[in-house]
């Protein structure tokens, strides 16, 4: 009983904070304080009939079911760069595939989310669900400020935070997610904590002031080696230029500066540069986003003078965020990649330096709307070019994109996750072993088994991967699996017979065919939970 008096406060509690919720446009992000949107409604009735709602969520989707997941870090830093590839540190080329959580940069100093969840409990949740790196926004104001808001310290570890100063929070979070197995990449998205400014000084704020804070966390992250690095400067725009060698407003020329800077206190660090929107000599392509124009490194790159740090990152957006006049030429979507091309991805084609795409989002995933096909195109691209990413974003409150997490802040948005799922195979630590099965009496040298690439609240991905451990060639093979309290909701490169309880499921026609050592993991699924025994058994595979 006392659980579910418990349960009842904490609903109330994150009823109360969502109503003082920021709801954060990219417009407003761009241009506006975050304000309250939507929610001057809620009479007294409507405060029943919310708490109740989300108690309902809470007794389908415990709260209590998040847990810790200590992983080790399996990437090496620090992190460094060949060509267009990031290697850690023993020289393994590694993908960053994460996400953004942003709130620092705000009017409340912290990671947004915190009235109604654990800050170890989110951090857990991002890492089970396959990512390896957090984009973490902060504001220069922030980091100067002694005040801190919009946490619930009754709940879980956030009493942790209680008394602290923003950058004390940024210290604790940053130390929670290397127990967590997690990577941060600090972002300055903002001087103060309204608006995105043109350029990396405004605001009340100067170049100084800027840098000064770059070197401070570069001094004192310096032994975190969970920070990966820097990215100096969010979506420069308006005035910015690139290549233009005016020292006002020439952003390639600041990114030196400041990048230098920080080298000489950290030279462990990757110096992370974004794009700007226009004034770049020659520029072939008439429009882009704010930060995703990098036309101008093709004349002239960033110089660095530690070699082997920096790494360019653009951002791109969808119709949902900004109807842009290249979602409505005939062309599309085929004319996007054209855009890719010329804006960004000649970078790491030509070898000049890796790309990572530092924002990207959306609502809508769906093979229809201008948006849902933005979307699928550009993961699509990400996963055919092997990019690195780090997803806008984890919060549900971006207005225009919402995020990973629906407005509970608890449950996944299942079909944006199953989208990003395609990224994040064979980017994470199985979550749990897979079982070893009987081997077929036809060819035993074929052993099959299942990875549990994600999992969330009431949902799990698998891969399905089968070993040629043999001295031959395999022929047609086909696998057999036991699947009990789970609803398949998608399945990829195979095709899935029921059988009750039981599921056949053959290759494609490319895969038919193991030579002796290979690999297949090409084949996989995601289901719907129907109970605690939702993970795949009596695994086996056979000869045709």
């Amino acid at each position: 009983m006392t659980h579910i008096f418990r349960l009842i406060a904490r609903t109330f509690r994150a009823v109360k904070h969502r109503m003082l919720l920021p709801i954060l446009t990219k417009k407003q992000q761009h241009q506006t304080v975050p304000g309250i949107r939507g929610f001057k409604r809620f009479g007294g009735f409507y405060w029943v009939v919310a708490g109740l709602s989300l108690l309902i969520i809470l007794f389908q989707h415990p709260y209590d079911l998040i847990s810790p997941v200590n992983a080790a870090m399996t990437i090496q830093t620090p992190l460094s760069t060949k060509g267009s590839e990031i290697v850690d540190a023993s020289g393994k080329t590694i993908l960053l595939r994460g996400v953004n959580w942003f709130g620092m940069e705000t009017e409340l100093h912290v990671p947004h989310g915190l009235w109604t969840r654990d800050y170890k409990d989110m951090l857990a949740q991002i890492k089970r669900l396959g990512y390896n790196v957090i984009r973490l926004p902060f504001s220069v104001q922030a980091l100067r400020s002694p005040n801190i808001s919009g946490i619930d310290f009754s709940i879980g570890s956030n009493n942790n935070l209680q008394g602290k100063t923003p950058l004390q929070v940024m210290d604790i979070v940053i130390e929670e997610a290397a127990q967590q197995g997690l990577l941060i990449l600090l972002d300055s998205h903002r001087l103060n904590d309204a608006t995105i400014p043109e350029l990396w000084y405004g605001d009340g704020f100067t170049e100084a002031d800027w840098i000064d804070t770059w070197k401070m966390l570069a001094t004192r992250y310096k032994n975190q080696s969970n920070v990966i690095g820097a990215d100096l400067k969010n979506e420069p725009h308006g005035q910015a230029s690139w290549g233009t060698n005016n020292l006002a407003t020439d952003w390639r020329l600041a990114a030196e500066r400041c990048g230098n800077e920080v080298l000489a206190v950290n030279p462990n660090w990757l110096i992370v540069v974004e794009g700007v929107l226009q004034n770049v000599p020659g520029q072939q392509l008439s429009g882009h986003w704010w930060g995703g124009n990098l036309e101008g490194v093709k004349n002239s790159p960033v110089r660095l003078n530690v070699a082997k740090k920096l790494v360019y990152s653009p951002h791109e957006y969808g119709a949902g965020v900004y109807l842009q006049n290249w979602f409505n030429e005939s062309s599309f979507p085929q004319n996007l990649y054209d855009r890719w091309q010329k804006g960004f991805y000649y970078i790491a084609e030509q070898g000049i330096a890796p790309v990572l795409i530092g924002e990207f989002g959306g609502r809508q995933v769906d093979s229809s709307s201008k948006e849902g096909i933005w979307q699928r195109q550009f993961v699509d691209f990400i996963k055919q070019k092997n990019l690195s990413f780090t997803y806008w974003s984890w919060n549900p409150n971006s207005g225009d994109t919402g995020g990973i997490l629906l407005d509970d802040w608890v449950n996944v948005d299942t079909a944006k996750q199953q989208l990003l799922d395609t990224l994040l195979s064979g980017n994470i630590t199985p979550a749990s072993p897979p079982p070893t099965p009987a081997p077929s009496n036809t060819n035993p040298n074929l052993v099959a088994s299942a990875v549990v690439k994600s999992d969330w609240g009431n949902g799990f991905c698998v891969d399905l991967v089968v070993v040629n451990q043999g001295n031959t060639s395999s022929k047609n093979w086909q696998l057999t699996l036991e699947i009990n309290q789970a609803s398949i909701s998608n399945s990829w490169n195979g095709n899935f017979v029921s059988q009750g309880s039981k599921y056949i499921v053959s290759p494609p026609g490319w895969g038919k065919v193991l030579q002796p050592g290979q690999t297949f993991k090409d084949v996989g699924y995601c289901a719907n939970k129907l109970g605690a025994n939702f993970k795949p058994s009596a695994i086996t595979v056979t000869n045709l």
